[in-house]
């Protein structure tokens, strides 16, 4: 069976991401698939909308398969990692800009890529079993798929938190960074999806409200002040030593993540976010992710990540530097001058 569902029903233009045992992880293969039926249906009239959703219990998407990303990285198969990176974050952008709406039903685990495929639709779902994040600084790599752009439009340092730690969150939380829109009971899905079938375009949010409830308060709502005092700057070392000075426990226990976090991976991550708005849109912060994708990932601390907390599942990666103040500013220059060097991703845009 495919990894991907396509098929319309009722007017619907329906996605089920289809490998629950793999927790749904993103492919070049599904990508491909994803934009090939968005591309049929933008045109097609009798499709009112598009809903994207995953099959099993345990989430919509937990990213894309690193593991896959690691065995080409460690082979040397940087052409394979390319066509990845390329294919999924033009079908962000696809996502992003698709001229019908797209619901997406945030239910359960969505983190890295699986943001990618929610977070850019235009009606985001979030249930009280939703664990959304960006957990890449702990891999070695930094968050991607269009987030240093929707990350650093956060209030209050939500979304440098989240960066930095890559600390997962509910359906609140979610909400409150700009990740999601409303929240929908677990047990109310079936019975929102079959309302959709007999809705139109335009009584989308009607219908989506119907069924909406307030979910519980998250942590964003009490940490709001130290978040914002705190994650204030351009200095990761500065952020820490804040967060492990502050009286709040959550903040010291943001800095005890973030220390074990790849030194490179935190620096270019808060180079990113905070050099984001400057690029002025979601195809420059794109492009510039894809070009750092490319530095990253046949890179030590890449490999070594995904070893650590995928392959041997150990949790005590090597991070190379192993500490904040050994990557220098010049460091992080020469990584963004490196990225800067690769071919576009727009090469053979959508």
């Amino acid at each position: 069976m495919s990894d991907v569902l396509t098929r319309i029903e009722s007017g619907i233009g329906r996605i089920t991401l289809n490998r629950p045992r793999a927790l749904n992880a993103l492919t070049l293969e599904m990508a491909e698939t994803i934009a090939a039926a968005l591309d049929a249906w933008e045109g097609d009239g009798t499709v009112r909308f598009v809903l994207l959703d995953g099959a099993g219990e345990r989430g919509l998407c937990a990213g894309g398969d690193i593991r896959a990303l690691y065995e080409a990285a460690k082979a040397g198969k940087a052409r394979e990692n390319e066509s990845f990176f390329r294919a999924e974050y033009q079908l962000n952008a696809q996502i992003a800009r698709y001229r019908k709406p797209v619901v997406a039903l945030m239910d359960g685990i969505v983190m890295g890529g699986g943001v990618g495929l929610s977070a850019h639709a235009s009606h985001r779902v979030v249930t009280e079993r939703s664990r959304v994040a960006m957990p890449e600084t702990g891999i070695g790599f930094f968050p991607d798929i269009g987030a240093t752009w929707l990350l650093s439009r956060a209030r209050f340092e939500h979304g440098t938190h989240l960066a930095l730690t890559g600390e997962a969150v509910g359906a609140a939380d979610a909400i409150a960074v700009g990740l999601a829109d409303v929240h929908v009971p677990s047990e109310k899905l079936p019975a929102l999806i079959v309302a959709l079938k007999d809705c139109e375009a335009a009584g989308l949010d009607s219908c989506l409200t119907t069924h909406t409830t307030s979910p519980a308060q998250g942590l964003f709502v009490e940490a709001q002040a130290w978040m914002t005092g705190c994650y204030q700057g351009d200095d990761v070392a500065t952020i820490v030593a804040r967060l492990a000075a502050h009286e709040a426990p959550l903040a010291q226990a943001a800095a005890k993540t973030i220390a074990t976090r790849s030194p490179t991976s935190l620096k270019i991550t808060l180079h990113a976010l905070r050099t984001a708005e400057a690029l002025g849109s979601l195809d420059a912060c794109l492009d510039r992710e894809f070009r750092m994708a490319l530095v990253r990932t046949p890179g030590h601390d890449f490999v070594e990540g995904v070893r650590a907390a995928v392959v041997d599942k150990d949790r005590a990666p090597r991070w190379v530097p192993a500490r904040l103040d050994a990557v220098t500013p010049a460091d992080v220059a020469a990584f963004f001058a490196a990225a800067d060097a690769k071919p576009p991703l727009w090469v053979n845009p959508r």
